[in-house]
């Protein structure tokens, strides 16, 4: 799933995106590290996967977004 970087916190590793239908999903510093990020700008373009669904759905990975 792709999404927009919202917001991000470099010390504690944390953050949101905002999915397509403008809804603000937050993430745990777990998901940008299995990443392999070392930095997240608000704006840019990322790639996300899930685990459960609807309310207790949350954020597992977070990823730049390549072509």
């Amino acid at each position: 799933m792709q999404a927009t970087a919202y917001t991000y916190d470099p010390e504690t590793r944390s953050g949101s995106v905002l999915l397509d239908d403008g809804t603000p999903v937050e993430f745990g510093a777990e998901a940008f590290e299995a990443g392999g990020l070392r930095l997240l700008r608000p704006g840019q373009r990322v790639r996300i996967e899930t685990a459960g669904e609807g309310p207790s759905a949350r954020i597992t990975l977070v990823t730049l977004q390549t072509f």
